[in-house]
């Protein structure tokens, strides 16, 4: 006997796959064109490296990859510093570039943005037993509290002007070269708190139980997207294939695996 839950169950994963079927046969066919990435690998879960095997890794991989074989393309991956993306994204060095980049409008004169991939918000990533403060107030009354950030970064500035006093050269701001280094400092005890998107504070709370917690509530909203040089004949499809992503669940699918899925193995 047929169950008819079982009936309409199948009925919608036919339905499923065959909307994704077709939203990926309305996608442009680039041809095996090769498409030069480039990211920092020190964003976790983003872009890292893996600590088994030192392989970049992480949600941004995975989703341009996906991306990238949805186009009939290929993707010649490459590493640069946070501080020379933008620049060598614009100059033409690069195709494409991310690394959790916060779709503003100076970024926008510079360089053109994908759709955005992810909405997140800043929070305080303080260590698993940090007891002297629980929001930014309270941590900006802490005269001796010190704040890890990377410089011209999102976080910086939510540092500076949303937790501090407005002041960019305040000596309770650390900064370090990569985002990876001040969480670094953080879990040493060198610095107090780093803020952060809440997708990234998820995922090193998740890869490190019990190393590392959130305070507070959100201090920032933002949206990330991939840059690409400005006229660029990529981010129509690009864009195409992140529309058919959402709408087929894969997009879904990378948050579960990446945001709450993922254990470090270190």
């Amino acid at each position: 006997m047929f169950s008819l839950a079982k009936v309409a169950t199948a009925a919608l994963i036919l339905l499923s796959a065959v909307s994704s079927s077709a939203l990926a046969g309305d996608l442009p066919d680039l041809k095996g064109r090769k498409i030069v990435a480039v990211t920092e690998n020190a964003y976790v879960p983003l872009n890292f490296a893996d600590p088994a095997s030192g392989k970049g890794i992480g949600w941004e991989y995975d989703a341009f990859n996906e991306i990238a074989k949805r186009l009939n393309a290929s993707v010649d991956w490459q590493l640069t510093s946070w501080d020379a993306m933008i620049q060598a994204v614009r100059d033409g060095q690069f195709d494409v570039g991310m690394d959790g980049i916060t779709i503003n409008d100076d970024r926008k004169a510079q360089v053109d943005f994908s759709d955005s991939y992810m909405v997140s918000e800043q929070y305080m990533l303080v260590r698993g037993d940090e007891k002297r403060f629980t929001d930014g107030a309270s941590f900006a009354a802490l005269k001796d509290g010190l704040v890890g950030a990377q410089a011209g970064t999102t976080n910086f500035y939510v540092a500076v002007y949303s937790v501090l006093d407005g002041d960019e050269k305040n000596p309770r701001i650390k900064l370090f070269e990569t985002f990876g280094a001040s969480v670094q400092a953080l879990k040493a005890g060198d610095v107090d708190t780093v803020l952060m998107d809440k997708t990234s504070a998820d995922g090193y709370i998740g890869a490190q139980p019990g190393a590392f917690k959130i305070v507070g509530g959100p201090l920032g909203h933002e949206e990330f997207g991939f840059i690409l040089k400005k006229g660029s004949d990529l981010t129509a499809p690009v864009n195409a294939a992140l529309a058919a992503m959402k709408a087929d669940g894969t997009i879904d699918a990378l948050n579960k695996k990446w945001l709450y899925d993922y254990k470090s193995k270190n």
